[in-house]
């Protein structure tokens, strides 16, 4: 139940119609510097700062 390519066409139409194609760019900046950001302020609540996750209760190496 995703977003087909004509439905992603016709909101691209109704954006282009709205806003004209220039501003188009600001707004592209706009969300790209706001996806950015919120990705950073998930790493810092998690505390990983770009490390990889490490998952827990992982079996380990050691026998008995």
């Amino acid at each position: 139940m995703g977003l087909g390519m004509s439905e992603l066409i016709i909101i691209l139409v109704l954006v282009l119609f709205f806003y004209g194609g220039k501003k188009l760019p600001m707004i592209g900046e706009g969300l790209g510097k706001g996806i950015t950001e919120f990705k950073r302020a998930i790493r810092n609540l998690s505390g990983t700062e770009g490390e990889p996750e490490k998952k827990h209760g992982a079996p380990s190496d050691k026998k008995g």
